[in-house]
């Protein structure tokens, strides 16, 4: 993999990978990562994991 696909600019992760199914996934909705903004599984910035947004709401409970 050459070195700049993936790392950090003005802050921001930024990820230029081809984003693959399980990795959107991970992103999107992730019980094991407590984070709510997530880096991206493509491009440049964060993107929200919604299980933990959903759990911060008390809409969903910690369980799978």
């Amino acid at each position: 993999m050459p070195e700049h696909e993936q790392g950090r600019f003005l802050g921001l992760p930024y990820d230029w990978r081809r984003p693959t199914r399980q990795r959107i996934k991970s992103r999107a909705w992730n019980p094991d990562d407590p984070r709510v903004f997530v880096p991206k599984a493509f491009g440049w910035g964060l993107s929200i994991n919604f299980y933990a947004l959903l759990r911060r709401l008390r809409l969903i409970r910690g369980t799978r």
